[in-house]
């Protein structure tokens, strides 16, 4: 299995590894001329990512605490700022924008932590869709199937990436709509949303401020909360040991089971039959609010109308050199009222109080993180109706967290060798820490695939 943070962090801590050389292997990987280096990664940085690994190792030589993350290589979505460093946001449209004049605040406090950043990395153009198609760059290839070749999930595709072919041992991304829980799902791995307000987004380029979180992709829930904890400013704690037994998990009938293709559903099914197994209680319900959340993006939601107002005076004078995809999906926003714009916000207000009240009974909401496995590149590649179907789809299910302001996790659910499947759980606003306990509790009855990389 891939060695996890925490696993690393205590070797490096015992002499048995140096974070040298874990950062000269993530470099040798992502320089390898057969892997997926070129289209993951937007910016290498070799020189940063060994001075950082150099100066964790000098200090722990001499008994100094070189942080929690300690020349681990850690990458960053290419939506952060870095300083003396135009932000592209995976687009053409900002390569010659002045440079950032400081770090983003989560790009700091990675710094402070002391991780290497390895680099940046590919994702959807201005982070609008949960496909992980990117026509200027390249599209990062699923590290399932690649004799197929498929997506790697959207927006932060080559964060997955990174995680899945050994760049780094944790990739930070961003969740508007699904942004780091569909790429995690696909590719097999842990992706976590947080509560939006937790992690603070200075210096990150908008889509939906509305909606925009900042989160991690790791191997592990345990490797997500060290990294949450850093995001977050927060001291790293190990998510408490809760029992399984006893555990009350809500799933609901409406909108989230429809359309599953047989390998989620047969994944998703034997998920809940081992859930059942250990005690833990599911219960099936009628919700019918969650049609009418969705309701919210019926003229393009808050992503369509925030987007346009960030994008609108750009598009007046380079509309051709936006991904034609992604620019429909912004002019949607132009379309939108006022009134629009104000009877969403009601919408969302007033069914997020209601379905959170319905689900406080239970500890958590249980459903499937997506409900296809990942769309080959060639059927979206050149068929637009094939692309905005699997969009939707992809990004349906993962959405509601976003729109109710909660918490959420993806763990793999697949056997080995099978497709990947991501079951999703999710919580109240704020409640994090609980969320992470809990999808650690359940990690090892849920999980059934062993990832192939070892650093």
């Amino acid at each position: 299995m891939a060695d996890t943070i925490g696993a690393v962090v205590d070797d490096l801590l015992g002499g048995r590894h140096r974070a040298a050389d874990l950062v000269d292997r993530s470099l040798a990987r992502i320089a390898d001329p057969l892997g997926q280096g070129k289209t993951t990664m937007l910016g290498v940085y070799e020189a940063a990512a060994r001075a950082a690994a150099e100066a964790a190792d000098q200090r722990r030589a001499v008994g100094v605490d070189p942080g929690p993350l300690g020349g681990v290589p850690i990458t960053i979505k290419d939506l952060f700022d870095v300083a003396g460093e135009a932000t592209r946001a995976g687009s053409v449209v900002l390569a010659d924008a002045p440079p950032a004049a400081r770090d983003a605040e989560i790009v700091a406090r990675l710094r402070g932590a002391g991780a290497a950043i390895i680099g940046r990395t590919n994702m959807v153009e201005f982070a609008y869709s949960g496909i992980g198609w990117n026509p200027h760059y390249g599209t990062p290839l699923n590290p399932w199937d690649r004799d197929t070749g498929r997506v790697p999930g959207g927006s932060s595709s080559g964060a997955a990436v990174s995680v899945s072919d050994g760049f780094g041992l944790g990739a930070i991304g961003t969740d508007t709509g699904g942004s780091v829980r569909i790429p995690a799902a696909l590719c097999g791995l842990v992706g976590f949303k947080p509560t939006a307000r937790r992690v603070p987004r200075d210096g990150c380029l908008p889509l939906s401020t509305t909606l925009d979180s900042i989160g991690p992709i790791a191997w592990t829930v345990d490797c997500c909360a060290r990294l949450d904890a850093v995001l977050a400013g927060e001291r790293y704690y190990y998510p408490e040991s809760i029992p399984t037994q006893g555990l009350r998990l809500v799933l609901p009938r409406t909108l989230v089971l429809e359309d599953l293709d047989a390998d989620v559903a047969k994944a998703f099914e034997a998920a809940l039959w081992r859930l059942s197994s250990h005690g833990v209680k599911v219960v099936e319900a009628n919700v019918p609010l969650l049609g009418d959340l969705m309701a919210v993006n019926a003229k393009g939601g808050f992503a369509a109308a925030e987007a346009w107002h960030w994008h609108r005076p750009l598009m007046s004078y380079m509309p051709e050199k936006y991904d034609p995809r992604v620019r429909t999906r912004i002019e949607r926003g132009a379309t939108m009222t006022a009134a629009d714009y104000l009877d969403a916000i009601s919408l969302r207000t007033l069914v997020t109080e209601r379905l959170w009240q319905t689900f406080g009974a239970f500890d958590a909401v249980v459903l499937p993180t997506t409900p296809i496995i990942a769309p080959s590149l060639a059927s979206i590649a050149t068929d637009d109706a094939e692309f905005l179907r699997a969009n939707a789809l992809l990004l349906r299910n993962t959405s509601v967290a976003n729109l109710l302001d909660g918490c959420a996790i993806s763990l793999p659910c697949h056997q080995p060798g099978a497709a990947p499947v991501g079951l999703s759980l999710m919580a109240a606003p704020m409640q994090d820490r609980r969320l992470l306990a809990l999808a650690a509790a359940l990690e090892p009855v849920i999980r059934r695939d062993i990832p192939p990389f070892a650093l």
